[in-house]
C-alpha cells in the first residue's frame, strides 16, 4: 500500500520534466537540414516552385531545406515516403494537382490519401494550362488551323502529359470529349519531360503548364494556339481563351502546394507555415515565379484545406462524367 502511494505521489512530479521538454524540443526545431520532396522529375512545376520556395525557407528557418525529386507512379512514390517519414516536420513535399486533388478522385486505391495522411502548409502558385504544338508537325498558326490538322489526322496523333491523372491529361481528355477529337495519350514523368517529347517532334500537341513551357514559345520552338484561363494571360497576350474560342466552362487552372506529413506538432506547422508564406512573398520570388508564367498565391494552410477538398470534389465530378480511368 505505501509503495502504491509512494508511485501516486510521484507521478506528478514527472510531469513538469515532461511536457517543458516536448515544448522546448518544437521551440528548437529546426535542428537540421529539412527534405523537401518533389514527385516529380527536375525542371517541371512542382521542381521550380520547390527550388525558389527552398531557397528563402532555409535563411527563414535558419537551417538548410534541400529539394529532392522522387518521380514515380504520378506521385505515389513520393507521397509514401512521406506517410513512412517521422511526423516531425523535417520532411515536406511540394507537389502538384495531379498528387494532391486529381489522384483521389482517380484512383481509387491510391496508397495514400492527400487529405487524411497530410497536412497542408499553403497552397503556393497556380497558373493555366496551354494547348500548345510542335509547329514543325503540325502546320498550323492559330486554333482554327489546329482543329483542321487534328481532324485529318486523328489516326496518327499523340499528345503528352506529365502522367496519368496530371491536369494535362484530364485537361486534354476533356478537350477531346468537347470537340469530338482523337489522339493517343503518351505519359511520361513530369513535365518537363512531356515538353521535350513535344520539342523533339515525338508528340504533336500536349497541355501543359504555361510556366513548363513559356520560354519556349517566346523562343518559337512551341506553339500557343489556347490558355485554359478565365482572361488572356499577360505573358502570352495574343493567345486566346477557350472561352473566346467557344468552349465554355472550359476554365482549368493547375496548381503547386506544400504540405506536411499529418501528425506534425501544430507550432512546427505554423512555423512551416510562415516560413514558406513568407519565401513565396519575398520579391525574388515573386519575380522568378512571375517570370515564368506562376500567379503566386501563398495562402494559410486553413485556405488551402478548403480549397483542397473542393478540387477533389471538383475533379471526382469531371471523372465519373467524362468515364475516365487510371490506366
Amino acid at each position: 500500500m505505501r509503495m502504491h502511494r509512494r508511485a501516486l505521489l510521484a507521478a506528478p512530479a514527472l510531469l513538469p520534466f515532461g511536457l517543458p521538454f516536448a515544448a522546448r524540443a518544437q521551440s528548437d526545431w529546426p535542428q537540421r537540414p529539412i527534405t523537401m520532396l518533389v514527385p516529380f522529375v527536375a525542371g517541371g512545376p512542382s521542381d521550380i516552385t520547390a527550388r525558389v520556395m527552398a531557397a528563402k525557407m532555409g535563411g527563414i528557418l535558419g537551417q538548410p531545406v534541400v529539394v529532392e525529386n522522387r518521380p514515380g507512379a504520378t506521385g505515389a512514390v513520393a507521397s509514401q515516403a512521406m506517410i513512412r517519414a517521422p511526423a516531425d516536420g523535417y520532411t515536406v513535399m511540394t507537389g502538384s494537382i495531379g498528387v494532391f486533388a486529381i489522384n483521389k478522385a482517380l484512383r481509387p486505391n491510391l496508397g495514400y490519401d492527400p487529405e487524411r495522411d497530410f497536412a497542408p502548409v499553403t497552397l503556393a502558385v497556380t497558373t493555366p494550362n496551354v494547348l500548345v504544338i510542335n509547329p514543325q508537325k503540325i502546320p498550323a498558326t492559330d486554333y482554327a488551323g489546329t482543329m483542321a490538322w487534328l481532324r485529318a489526322n486523328a489516326a496518327n496523333a499523340s499528345y503528352a502529359t506529365s502522367g496519368v491523372g496530371s491536369s494535362e491529361h484530364m485537361t486534354m481528355e476533356l478537350f477531346k470529349l468537347r470537340t469530338n477529337t482523337e489522339a493517343i495519350h503518351v505519359p511520361y514523368q513530369g513535365g518537363a519531360a512531356a515538353g521535350t517529347a513535344l520539342l523533339s517532334g515525338d508528340v504533336q500537341l500536349t497541355f501543359q503548364n504555361l510556366s513548363s513551357v513559356a520560354g519556349h514559345v517566346a523562343g518559337g520552338r512551341m506553339r500557343a494556339v489556347m490558355v485554359t484561363s478565365e482572361r488572356r494571360n499577360p505573358t502570352i497576350p495574343d493567345v486566346p481563351t477557350a472561352a473566346e474560342l467557344g468552349l465554355d466552362d472550359f476554365i482549368v487552372t493547375s496548381w503547386q502546394a506544400t504540405m506536411a506529413s499529418a501528425g506534425v506538432p501544430a507550432p512546427i506547422l505554423a512555423r512551416l507555415e510562415a516560413a514558406a508564406i513568407e519565401s513565396l512573398r519575398h520579391p525574388e520570388s515573386l519575380q522568378r515565379l512571375n517570370q515564368v508564367g506562376f500567379d503566386v498565391v501563398a495562402s494559410s494552410a486553413a485556405e488551402f484545406r478548403r480549397f483542397q477538398a473542393a478540387e477533389i470534389a471538383r475533379w471526382k465530378t469531371v471523372v465519373d462524367r467524362a468515364n475516365i480511368r487510371a490506366e
